[in-house]
């Protein structure tokens, strides 16, 4: 059989698939850029062409700009807390002790709960009347009287943070842990004889299986907290005073609240042009990361 019948038959086997990406994605995606040039209303008139209007306008705004800086803050902080104490649950969770195989069952619980689920039990938990943190913190003598979480701008950003590093650290706990499975044992075993402390069996031991698996679980958080929605608009709306308005949040208000198609689309469009350079540019880190362990 040729090679030419087999190449045939492999695009053959794959159009039932091409066509649906094509109608699911492509059309609405050729359309949002057709959109994205005019000022077309999401209900009403198609609206007329402006060029690159919505983009200059997007872009010089003081909301986009606002929405990029909590977008950057809230990615960077959540996706570091994320690391450092997935690594660390994962090195605890990779000694040996009674109890373990409990503690990592229990460990997937937060990232197998749907997000709105977990978004709702923390708001819950920071509700200023009868929040269990409020609770907690009275009666340890912490704070003096209940305050409002999520209803102060110097503090609902952090508060969205503590809920998402709850919900997602055990992802990067889990790749973690896979990667500590496959140190060898008699590598550690011979730092140990060597007397190589804690710190140098980390680093030297036990970081090097870990580069690639974290770089893997970096570029997967870093992707989704940068396009984060959900979390926060079921805690925040992106309130107080657009505190934490992230740049999803910035697209639904333009394009649904604001009725503002044209210009959502633009925005919509930039948000995706910064997500794929960003995959880029981790593609290109984990390939030489894995290169160089290579």
């Amino acid at each position: 059989m040729s090679s030419t019948w087999l190449t045939t038959r492999a695009w053959l086997l794959m159009l039932p698939l091409l066509a649906v990406m094509i109608a699911v994605i492509g059309w609405p995606m050729i359309d949002t850029v057709r959109l994205s040039f005019t000022d077309a209303k999401l209900v009403g008139t198609e609206g007329h062409f402006v060029g690159l209007d919505n983009y200059v306008k997007m872009l010089t705004g003081n909301n986009f700009q606002r929405a990029l800086v909590n977008t950057l803050w809230f990615s960077v902080i959540s996706v570091t807390a994320e690391m450092v104490i997935g690594v660390l649950a994962a090195l605890l969770l990779n000694q040996e002790f009674y109890g373990r195989t409990v503690l990592r069952a229990l460990m997937i619980l937060p990232w197998a709960l749907p997000t709105i689920v977990n978004a709702t039990l923390w708001r819950l938990i920071y509700n200023p009347e009868y929040g269990a943190l409020n609770a907690a913190l009275t009666q340890l003598g912490l704070i003096s009287e209940y305050r409002s979480w999520l209803g102060e701008p110097g503090l609902a950003m952090a508060a969205l943070i503590v809920a998402d590093c709850w919900k997602n650290f055990p992802l990067v706990a889990l790749i973690a842990l896979a990667a500590l499975q496959a140190v060898p044992r008699d590598v550690i075993s011979a730092s140990l004889v060597d007397g190589a402390s804690a710190w140098n069996r980390f680093r030297y031991v036990t970081l090097p299986y870990l580069a690639g698996p974290l770089m893997v679980a970096l570029v997967l958080r870093t992707i989704e907290a940068f396009k984060v929605f959900d979390i926060v608009w079921v805690m925040t709306r992106g309130g107080p005073a657009n505190s934490t308005r992230t740049l999803s949040i910035l697209v639904y208000q333009e394009a649904f609240s604001f009725q503002r198609a044209g210009s959502g689309a633009s925005l919509a469009l930039i948000v995706t042009l910064i997500v794929t350079l960003l995959a880029v540019a981790y593609g290109a880190l984990v390939r030489r990361t894995a290169g160089s362990a290579a």
